[in-house]
């Protein structure tokens, strides 16, 4: 569920944005050999896409960095929701 609320910046997006999405993801996946993570929160559907073109340029080794980030990013939203009263 906190998944699904973190990236509902991608519902109502136009068919052209969900292709070039979908298309970034794939050439990501096959650049890195892993999915696209990002920390969603907030982001528009053009402003993921963005982001997922502008890592495809990053060395693996700079990109291994980058999803760490994202991944602390994420980690901290959730745990602030599983904490919060």
């Amino acid at each position: 569920a906190w998944s699904r609320s973190e990236q509902s910046g991608t519902i109502g997006m136009s068919d052209e944005v969900a292709s070039d999405l979908l298309a970034a993801n794939l050439a990501y996946e096959r650049r890195f050999e892993h999915v696209f993570l990002i920390c969603a929160t907030g982001l528009s559907p053009e402003q993921m896409l963005a982001a997922a073109r502008a890592r495809l340029a990053n060395e693996p080794d700079v990109e291994e960095q980058v999803v760490r980030a994202e991944l602390a990013k994420i980690v901290a939203l959730r745990l602030a929701k599983a904490v919060a009263p």
